[in-house]
């Protein structure tokens, strides 16, 4: 990889400038391989991170105006954790909720600086969960599906009751919030829930906590039966391109799991603890975080063999082919874990509004058959349609 690092020209936090030199107070920043916004443009997309640690929600997208450089946009969040991409909509697990937001297209066209913005996802609804400790989300058609930590199942999200149990590993004997295995991690196959990922095969309170360094598991949903054992904190299984993907977390590894023989191979070896990790054509965008030295990241490969700070976090670029890192994206100072990282497609330039009561107090979504009696005025205003959030990502 030849591309030198340059700053990018986010809007909410200092950049470097030329010499390595922060431009202003630098609480939110990074740093990104000029090629970078090029990848985005190539695949018309844009990226969706989130850092439970800065408390971020990040939006990684390109900008028009400056074709080399990538923008960052911070969102602020209670501990965002889990992302779930679906039909026009956006869900975001935080500290003890759920928040869903769907695309409302003419909000966007609303959004300063005029023009940029194609496509804007408004808040829909607020779930709260209790501390369940959200990991990763997924949806199924139009059923939110989230890993439930904290009582090591997988579950649906319901209006009425803090969360729908729907299935748990045969070993875990009872539905509690002790984390028991630390499930983490689920791989979603022709709309079933397939692999999952947890560090340890045990039934007591945190107890995956003694043999962190190579307990984790990867598990065969379907057929109960766990498929690959002696792994450094699994995370993130994802099955694309005809293969089973994970990420060796406590190796800082990614690489790939025969389904049969449950054999792990690691295509790469990245300089932090990888997790959370998406696919657009032949490369993977892997999360990586900087990880200290604490009770749970202490004892485990990345953390030993790694000064901290020799451990980076963003988001590494790797080509799925050969292993080979051909962009990144680095963030420094506040931001130092990642947890989630989504590709969000045929997007370049989006935004996610949280905290704007002036665009979400006079953004309306109705039904068609209710438009029909909404002035023309009101509708270029900021009216829109369920029909005209077509245009939004899909699965």
């Amino acid at each position: 990889m030849s591309d030198t690092p340059v700053p990018d020209n986010g809007h909410d936090g200092a950049a470097e400038t030329a010499d390595g030199q922060p431009d202003g107070p630098p609480p939110l920043r990074s740093v990104h391989t000029s090629n970078f916004s090029a990848i985005l443009q190539h695949f018309g997309c844009s990226l969706l991170v989130t850092t439970y640690q800065a408390g971020k929600l990040v939006v990684v997208r390109s900008d028009a105006d400056n074709p080399n450089l990538i923008n960052t946009h911070f969102r602020t969040f209670n501990k965002p954790m889990g992302l779930a991409l679906g039909n026009q909509r956006l869900g975001l697990g935080t500290a003890q909720e759920i928040i869903q937001f769907r695309n409302v297209p003419a909000a966007a066209a609303r959004l300063e600086p005029k023009g940029k913005h194609d496509a804007c996802f408004l808040p829909r609804s607020l779930h709260v969960t209790g501390d369940v400790q959200i990991h990763e989300m997924f949806y199924i058609g139009d059923e939110l599906w989230f890993v439930n930590t904290a009582f090591s199942c997988l579950c649906t999200y319901d209006e009425d009751h803090s969360f729908v149990p729907r299935w748990r590993p045969w070993f875990v004997s009872a539905l509690t919030p002790e984390d028991r295995c630390h499930l983490n991690g689920v791989c979603v196959v022709d709309g079933r829930p397939k692999w999952a990922t947890a560090l340890g095969e045990t039934d007591t309170q945190g107890g995956w906590r003694e043999n962190k360094k190579d307990g984790g598991i990867l598990i065969d949903i379907e057929n109960e039966r766990i498929i690959s054992r002696g792994l450094s904190m699994p995370h993130s299984p994802r099955w694309y391109a005809d293969r089973l993907w994970l990420l060796e977390s406590g190796t800082g590894s990614f690489g790939h799991v025969d389904p049969i023989t449950g054999e792990y191979t690691a295509l790469v070896k990245l300089g932090g603890f990888t997790r959370g990790i998406d696919f657009a054509g032949n490369l993977a965008f892997i999360g990586l975080s900087q990880v200290r030295e604490t009770a749970t990241f202490s004892g485990i490969p990345i953390t030993e063999n790694l000064e901290e700070k020799e451990r980076i976090c963003g988001v590494w670029v790797v080509d799925i082919r050969n292993g080979d890192v051909v962009a990144f994206v680095r963030f420094e100072d506040a931001v130092q874990e990642i947890f989630a990282v989504v590709v969000l497609p045929g997007t370049q330039f989006p935004d996610i509004v949280n905290d704007d009561p002036k665009i979400t107090g006079s953004s309306y979504v109705l039904p068609d058959e209710a438009l029909r009696d909404v002035p023309d005025a009101l509708r270029s205003a900021g009216a829109s349609t369920q029909a005209a959030d077509e245009s939004a990502p899909r699965d």
